[in-house]
């Protein structure tokens, strides 16, 4: 992530910021996954299926504005 950041001319201290906050976004949110996974498995079937038709959405959409 770091790497493209710095290739694109932005201040090795604002990369180093974004990485950071990045990673402690990530830890929270897979702490909150790992609570919120182990109440049942229709929990985690729920979750994995809103994420797919969000993935299905933007993927779908990106490909239908490229190609007008």
């Amino acid at each position: 992530m770091a790497v493209p950041m710095k290739n694109g001319g932005m201040k090795k201290g604002k990369v180093i910021f974004l990485v950071v906050m990045s990673g402690i976004t990530t830890g929270i949110g897979a702490f909150a996954g790992a609570i919120i996974g182990g109440i049942s498995e229709e929990v985690i079937a729920i979750c994995l299926s809103f994420a797919a038709g969000a993935m299905l959405y933007i993927i779908s959409r990106r490909i239908v504005t490229r190609s007008q």
